[in-house]
């Protein structure tokens, strides 16, 4: 009986297949787009209106302040309990962990329902504080993407990098600011990307919050849904150049962070 084998590029056909079909071909249709006109010709009157429409601009502004203020939040409760859970050597860690990823088990819409509840009952009406109730609504449901980055980089530390610091006469405050925050990075970075660019552009919290529709998600589906494909297009274009410029900076601190480690050891 003949065996087949597979050469490493044939094993890559399928995937390039799939990139092909679902990246390259969608991408390359929005790009057609979003320097066309509605008769196909080409121009750069919608990358101008982008830049010259207060509420375009305005948008992109209010989306990116509430997706700071959502990765700051996020950061500063995810890191300390990803602190604790890694390095405090509780046996139940796992299980502890487990129990902020819960949450995301349950069903999106029923999560989201029962905030909103709460929120109700607290404040009585939701649209009196509408950046703070979105920055609580968008802060539970990506808590778990900045904890999880978190706790991995945290347990892998060298212990002996931290023993070697306090026989050097470093205190607690010390070594955690000169060695564990810096050996850290990568999982902030790494918790930086996977909850900032979504908190750009997730319109479904705020539109179950209180019906919200000023955000970037929102104002790109709007355009989209009065078959204004080219205006859509571009700013689906503008937005996926914000992604990647934040994706190259995380990628490159990680990068720093990957040969300081290096250095040290």
């Amino acid at each position: 009986m003949k065996i087949l084998r597979f050469s490493r590029k044939q094993l890559c056909i399928p995937y390039a297949l799939f990139l092909i079909c679902f990246v390259v071909l969608p991408l390359a249709v929005i790009v057609y787009y979003a320097f066309t006109d509605g008769s196909g010709r080409f121009t750069w009157d919608n990358l101008l209106g982008f830049f010259t429409n207060g509420n375009t601009i305005g948008t992109l502004c209010y989306s990116i302040a509430i997706a700071v203020a959502v990765t700051a939040v996020c950061l500063l409760i995810a890191y300390p309990a990803a602190y604790v859970l890694a390095r405090s050597g509780l046996k139940k860690g796992p299980v502890l962990l487990m129990l902020f990823i819960m949450p995301m088990w349950i069903n999106f819409t029923l999560r989201l329902t029962a905030l909103k509840e709460i929120l109700t009952i607290l404040e009585g009406n939701l649209s009196l504080y509408p950046f703070l109730n979105t920055v609580i609504a968008m802060t539970y449901d990506f808590l778990p993407f900045m904890i999880l980055p978190l706790y991995t980089t945290l347990l892998q530390l060298d212990e002996s990098l931290i023993e070697a610091a306090r026989d050097l006469g470093a205190g607690p405050a010390a070594v955690f600011f000169r060695i564990t925050l810096p050996l850290s990075m990568p999982g902030i970075a790494s918790g930086i990307t996977m909850t900032f660019l979504p908190a750009m552009t997730n319109y479904v919290i705020l539109d179950m919050i209180y019906n919200s529709t000023y955000i970037m998600g929102s104002l790109i589906g709007s355009y989209f849904n009065i078959y204004d494909w080219n205006n859509g297009s571009m700013i689906s274009l503008i937005l996926f150049a914000v992604i990647c410029i934040v994706s190259l900076i995380t990628d490159r601190e990680e990068q720093n962070d990957a040969k300081n480690r290096g250095a040290v050891l």
